[in-house]
């Protein structure tokens, strides 16, 4: 697998996006943990989760808890997995998400979300979006605390924009190593944020990076140059989505969610796919 920089750290330039796992739809917890394993098998050391990925009240962190249950019991090395997760975004159980961005509030989540994944530090803490009603600098100020506190290895942000990339890297003094948003072929507004993460050298992660891909052979014409460049390499246009966000910059780092070991096996794939340059600009311009 190849590696890409988040911070000080080398992991894959796949990561696992575990939401999947522990929302409405999820699958049973052997299929989870199969799943999981299967991407470490295939190279994957980056996971990424949060304490909201969950789907019934009462059980906050049921995708962390979950994680660390499939890395403990996974017979290879797990040392160099890097978990990240996220704090700040919250659901009742109603199915609806809401924010807390109060700095005591997040000081107290992520000491909960190590005690779930079994970490003495996490290894990245993002603040999962911004609240309305708390200062930003307020809400980056307690990743800060966090990381002077050794109760995180690295802070992060999601959802930002251009300015909160800049807020955020300010109030962390510089110490900002990635910014996790929305990106995908169906979904491109965060174009400006993975320009300037990349004039930065702060690592991008896509969430939902496979938004407006179907599955293989079922594609609309919105996005037919997916499928199109996916049948000359004989791969799947998931892996042709993935090797193009990987090919926008460096700093790029995808993290697929999957619950099926089959969907990240495919996944991981895309890290030795090599498009050609006029294949790039081809799916550019399918926006």
């Amino acid at each position: 697998m190849k590696q890409r920089a988040l911070g000080d750290a080398q992991v894959s330039a796949i990561g696992l996006g575990g939401m999947p796992m522990s929302i409405e739809g999820r699958p049973d917890e052997a299929r989870s943990v199969s799943a999981i394993h299967a991407a470490l098998d295939a190279g994957v050391t980056f996971v990424d989760t949060a304490d909201a990925y969950h789907r019934d009240p009462g059980e906050v962190g049921h995708n962390e808890a979950l994680i660390a249950k499939a890395l403990k019991s996974y017979g290879g090395d797990t040392s160099s997995v890097v978990v990240a997760t996220k704090g700040g975004h919250l659901r009742p159980g109603d199915g609806s998400w809401t924010q807390n961005g109060r700095p005591e509030y997040l000081k107290e989540a992520a000491r909960a979300s190590a005690q779930r994944l079994g970490v003495d530090a996490i290894g990245l803490y993002q603040f999962h979006r911004p609240d309305p009603d708390v200062p930003y600098a307020e809400s980056v100020g307690a990743l800060r605390e966090l990381l002077d506190e050794g109760v995180i290895q690295r802070a992060g942000i999601s959802n930002a924009s251009v300015a909160q990339i800049d807020e955020a890297n300010e109030v962390l003094g510089g110490r900002l190593v990635s910014v996790q948003n929305q990106f995908s072929p169906a979904f491109r507004s965060s174009r400006a944020e993975l320009e300037h993460c990349a004039s930065l050298g702060v690592a991008f992660l896509p969430w939902s990076p496979l938004g407006g891909i179907k599955k293989a052979g079922d594609l609309g014409s919105e996005h037919s140059a997916f499928a199109e460049v996916a049948e000359a390499h004989g791969v799947s246009p998931h892996q042709v989505a993935l090797a193009w966000e990987l090919a926008l910059a460096d700093v790029v780092l995808p993290i697929p969610g999957a619950s099926r070991p089959e969907s990240i096996t495919d996944s991981v794939n895309a890290a030795d796919l090599e498009l050609a340059a006029d294949e790039v600009a081809r799916l550019e311009s399918d926006g």
